[in-house]
């Protein structure tokens, strides 16, 4: 097992990564910038290093900094968490070159599963179903209409190097789809660096489902069931479940089984996720995530598995932990994300917060790494806090999360809480009547009956 991780990030993941190094009894340094210099991470760490200035550019994002201070206190692992270089294969492989391991997948899978063209790939070498669409990259209109007119509109242009809902757009006809396409190229190029297209039929209202999944590398995996992920704002996800509920049994063990396929074709080494849309009882697969996410906590709500420290053994060359059969979910859980943004428009919210409380009691579980008189920067992401709820059924957590919203107070910023409140209480929230272009029809509606 490792002595000393350099936790390569900040905020709440940051935070949960030196926590579960503390339970494993190993030492643990933090790396910030010179904004985040009184933060919980850094407070929290047994050591500390700053990396450069606020610009993440210049500092969480800068590979030699990172690795400077990872040789500078000895550290002999980094763990990525997720964002920033987290699916880096040259940071990856840089890691390894200083005789440092990457508590992640190795650079080949990351460039494997970071191009959504060499994933679908894999995916159908595996067997998984794919949404009807080019067999590769699109490089012209004319080529884009060609295939649009033979799986029929609406369909999506993909930047292949995209993520984050960035770099992809719906066409419903021709003419969009010409309109549609350099600018689609163009925007890919300066968030990515990579203008290459495919294109996909667009499915209208499909719900994200996803298998937390866990491989060693060898041809072994396991799923740790499947989280639905629905709720969306501009492809960025608010409210996250596990286990999902309004599956058949039938469609439930085929998307399960896809996962483990692909992590074993595949010879995955890591925790990662397998994302899936799903229409009625057809699925098809999405994406890769091969690194933590945001929404692991569900799912060890659900499974009482401690998935960052099955990373951190995984990376140090231990087996997986149990076999299938062994992996038993009870209960439900739901995860809120608490964001800096306004609740209606979505614009960031950053400055500083006045009054702070987070919710307690049974069956809730708090992710944040912020405090009152705390600074929320510009420079990051707005997550704030992540609120996580168990209970023995979907129904009590719901009444659950209700609670715990009711007791969270973050003054000073405005926060997407007033959304979550109005969201649990809705018919078609409780009804399952979701999918992943839910949030703003509703949200419309609303506005109108207002």
């Amino acid at each position: 097992m490792f002595k000393k991780i350099l936790v390569a990030n900040r905020g709440e993941i940051a935070l949960r990564v030196i926590r579960a190094c503390r339970e494993l009894g190993i030492a643990s340094v933090a790396v910030y910038s010179e904004c985040d210099r009184n933060s919980l991470h850094v407070q929290f760490a047994d050591e500390a290093v700053c990396i450069g200035p606020s610009e993440a550019t210049k500092s969480y994002l800068h590979i030699p900094n990172v690795l400077t201070a990872a040789d500078l206190t000895g550290a002999d692992a980094i763990h990525p968490g997720y964002g920033f270089l987290a699916e880096n294969a040259d940071f990856a492989q840089k890691t390894g070159a200083h005789g440092i391991t990457f508590i992640g997948p190795s650079p080949e899978t990351l460039i494997k599963f970071g191009d959504k063209l060499s994933a679908k790939a894999a995916a159908k070498a595996a067997g998984l179903p794919l949404v009807p669409g080019s067999a590769g990259e699109v490089k012209t209109e004319d080529e884009a209409a060609e295939i649009a007119a033979q799986i029929g509109y609406p369909v999506m242009l993909k930047a292949s190097a995209g993520g984050g809902g960035k770099g992809m757009r719906v066409a419903r006809n021709e003419d969009e789809l010409r309109r549609s396409f350099t600018l689609t190229s163009t925007e890919a190029i300066a968030a990515f660096g990579n203008g290459s297209l495919f294109l996909e039929r667009f499915l209208e209202r499909p719900r994200h489902i996803e298998i937390q999944v866990a491989g060693d590398g060898k041809g072994n995996a396991l799923h740790f069931a499947e989280r639905d992920c629905s709720i969306q704002r501009r492809h960025q996800k608010l409210v996250e479940e596990a286990p999902a509920v309004g599956l058949s049994d039938d469609l439930r063990e085929r998307i399960r089984t896809a996962a483990v396929d692909l992590v074993a074709d595949t010879n995955y080494c890591t925790v990662g996720t397998v994302e899936f849309l799903v229409e009625g009882e057809e699925f098809f697969f999405l994406e890769v995530n091969p690194r933590i996410q945001v929404e692991h906590p569900v799912t060890e709500a659900v499974t009482n598995v401690d998935l960052v420290q099955l990373q951190i053994a995984l990376a140090a060359g231990e087996g997986l932990p149990f076999a299938q059969s062994e992996m038993h979910v009870e209960g439900h859980a739901i995860e809120l994300r608490i964001n800096a943004e306004h609740p209606r428009t979505f614009m960031p919210s950053p400055g500083r917060i006045t009054g702070f409380h987070l919710p307690g009691g049974p069956g809730i579980r708090i992710d944040s790494a912020v405090h009152e008189q705390a600074m929320v920067q510009p420079y990051y992401d707005s997550l704030v806090a992540k609120v996580i709820v168990r209970a023995q059924d979907r129904p009590s957590a719901i009444r659950r999360a209700q609670r715990a919203l009711a007791e969270c107070v973050v003054e000073g910023i405005h926060t997407c809480i007033p959304l979550h409140r109005d969201l649990l209480a809705s018919d078609e929230f409780r009804d399952l009547a979701f999918h992943t272009r839910f949030l703003e029809g509703w949200l419309e509606a609303r506005d109108k009956e207002s």
